[in-house]
């Protein structure tokens, strides 16, 4: 009986994902907490000493705070927590929206005893995440670091290519996922091509971007990416009544592009996402009156690669400014 070469290569890669993943659980264990918030547990990995405490809620499909840890650990103490279905997190039963992240991530803080002040760090789609948190909870939050982030009244009035973007992004996504359970994300990212795509990615040790390549090689994180995309609209509907905190300091990171132009992309309508972006930094500026735009020139979107200095540099301005 002859087996199609296609199954055959399937099944060769899916049992190589399979004894990796259980490897890896023995080598890459939490190096934070795993805490139970009701049914399912999450990550949040705290380092360093000191107050206030820097929070990072990392971008859509990221696990960005990994980058900046060992770096902000130096200052004050700085805490991630991985996001229900990235990193080391189960996945969740809820909606991945902005006002279920609230939800979770207050009581996982309340238990891991990380007490406030905070300074909150949101990058990307964790600039709603932190903002809605600092509208709900604002005697705990003395500043606010928003890196390349979203604003709603862009979002929700996207251009039909830029909603044709999305589109793409999601079913992207969806392959993803089948190609993580079928093992070839992980063959692709150990063969290297994350680093061929995202060039930038080299300059980290192999210690910090190890781990962060293995949540990509599970479909937890794909879906979970799809998940967040599919809930953006109903994020961005909840973050709209997060837009007034008085003289909150809220520093505003403007990357100077969503996707620098390469072979990878020609196809992607890159200037109407930065004509997107541009309306969409004016309206954060306008979030506090003590709300301040540091340029990230050599940035595209994903700033804690291109640049994470000015992102560290951003948190110590808020604290030399206290």
């Amino acid at each position: 009986m002859n087996i199609p070469i296609n199954l055959l290569i399937i099944s060769i890669t899916t049992s190589y994902h399979f004894i990796a993943s259980i490897l890896e659980r023995r080598k890459f264990q939490p190096p934070g907490k795993l805490i139970d918030i009701g049914g399912y547990k999450l990550h949040l990995y705290s380092k360093g000493t000191g107050k206030p405490t820097v929070i990072i809620d990392h971008s859509l499909g990221g696990i960005d705070g990994y980058f900046l840890i060992d770096e902000l650990a130096e200052i004050t103490q700085v805490c991630i927590c991985d996001r229900a279905g990235y990193g080391w997190s189960d996945s969740s039963p809820k909606p991945r929206s902005s006002q279920t992240i609230v939800r979770e991530l207050d009581p996982l803080l309340n238990l891991a005893k990380i007490e406030p002040p905070y300074i909150l760090v949101g990058d990307s789609f964790g600039s709603y995440n932190v903002r809605l948190y600092a509208h709900q909870f604002p005697e705990k939050v003395i500043g606010i670091v928003l890196a390349d982030g979203l604003h709603e009244t862009g979002i929700l009035n996207m251009s039909l290519s830029l909603r044709a973007l999305k589109l793409f992004f999601m079913s992207g996504f969806l392959m993803s996922i089948f190609g993580s359970i079928w093992g070839i994300v992980r063959i692709l990212g150990t063969i290297g091509i994350f680093e061929l795509l995202k060039q930038e990615l080299r300059k980290f040790p192999k210690q910090i971007l190890q781990p962060v390549k293995i949540s990509f090689y599970h479909y937890q994180h794909w879906l979970t990416m799809w998940r967040e995309m599919w809930n953006l609209n109903a994020s961005s509907r909840q973050v709209s009544q997060a837009n007034n905190f008085g003289d909150l300091p809220i520093i505003n990171i403007k990357a100077k592009t969503f996707f620098k132009r390469s072979i990878w992309n020609f196809y992607l309508p890159i200037t109407a996402a930065d004509k997107l972006r541009d309306k969409m930094h004016c309206e954060l500026l306008k979030l506090s009156t003590n709300c301040t735009q540091i340029q990230a020139s050599k940035s595209s979107h994903f700033v804690w690669i291109d640049e994470p200095e000015i992102i560290l540099a951003a948190i110590q301005q808020l604290l030399a400014n206290r």
